[in-house]
């Protein structure tokens, strides 16, 4: 999808990194609403396989995560002709605006972020720049495409904010560059815990395999770990405060059967876990099995998926690079 000028839609970035198996979580918190975005904005997704490298990855595996990831995309229903699908390395400008914009970034409101001070413990042995100047590449990338609109979960507010600040002091320098990106909040979105620690996010690094379900999983397996999820003694499904696990199984099946909270407990009113659990599974198992197929199609085909992504990157620098201009022109370099 090319650049056009006086659009009536507003623009919209998404990315999500090629580190590993997508989950439930994925799909519930950001994927799944994704397809529904096409038709109401100029969305462009990307794999952020940029971002992925601040921790050390394996060469060969980390390849095929790349692959895996752009196949996974065009699997939940994004439409080439109707985003823009690309691989963030593709476009060589999401790098040469994190520099620029990094020498408008202050020291001090990096280091306050959240993220690098979790990263940094999780990964001591490996505290390297790009950790610390992460933010400014997600500004960066943010910012290359005049995005109006991110949409944000919980734990990415702070980049969004900083992002903002970033594009507002430079526009104080410059004149009114960058637009200044406002969150968008998905209508279809959940945060999805772990099924054995409800206090913890769901996450494909979780040591225990069954606290997370993948989306490419084998129906046998995401009824297993929906039958070994955590639970607790009161034996009635209904949402309360403090019932971290029976609120988090609440929420993912009416986040993908599209139900209240209030009329899945009518629904299971009188019924046991067990039951509950099964009618889980079966509705996520329902929900993923085309997306598994799909993959399973394009995944086979290489060929295929970097021409589709080939064609979105150049479509992506072509919006990029005139973004880039614009800001080197202000600043004064030579072009």
């Amino acid at each position: 999808m090319n650049e056009t000028t006086n659009t009536p839609k507003k623009r919209v970035l998404s990315g999500i990194q090629p580190s590993g198996v997508l989950t439930l979580g994925n799909y519930l918190g950001a994927l799944k609403n994704w397809k529904a975005m096409q038709s109401e904005f100029d969305c462009l997704f990307m794999v952020a396989d940029l971002h992925t490298i601040t921790i050390r990855q394996e060469p060969a595996k980390f390849r095929q995560q790349i692959y895996n990831t752009a196949a996974m995309l065009l699997s939940i229903g994004l439409d080439p002709s109707q985003s823009t699908l690309f691989i963030q390395s593709h476009v060589a400008a999401h790098a040469q605006l994190c520099w620029i914009l990094s020498c408008y970034t202050q020291f001090g409101e990096l280091s306050r972020m959240t993220q690098f001070k979790e990263k940094s413990q999780k990964h001591a042995d490996n505290v390297n720049a790009g950790l610390f100047s992460y933010p400014v590449l997600m500004a960066a990338d943010i910012l290359l495409y005049a995005s109006d609109l991110v949409p944000v979960g919980h734990d990415q507010k702070q980049h969004l904010e900083i992002s903002r600040n970033i594009a507002t002091r430079f526009n104080n320098c410059y004149g009114d560059v960058l637009t200044i990106p406002e969150p968008y909040i998905p209508k279809i979105g959940a945060r999805v815990m772990s099924l054995q620690n409800p206090t913890k996010k769901m996450s494909k690094s979780d040591e225990n395999v069954n606290a997370w379900v993948g989306i490419v999983d084998s129906p046998d397996d995401i009824l297993r770990k929906f039958k070994r999820a955590v639970t607790d003694s009161e034996g009635c499904i209904r949402m309360q405060p403090g019932r971290d696990a029976i609120n988090n199984l609440i929420s993912i099946y009416s986040t993908v059967t599209g139900k209240s909270p209030e009329q899945v407990e009518q629904q299971f009113e009188g019924k046991g876990y067990g039951e509950f659990k099964v009618a889980i599974a079966e509705a996520v198992i329902e929900e993923f099995r085309p997306i598994r197929e799909n993959f399973e199609y394009y995944i086979k085909d290489k060929k295929e998926l970097e021409r589709i992504f080939k064609a979105g990157a150049e479509s992506a620098a072509h919006i990029a690079n005139r973004q880039v201009g614009k800001v080197m022109k202000k600043i004064g370099f030579v072009l």
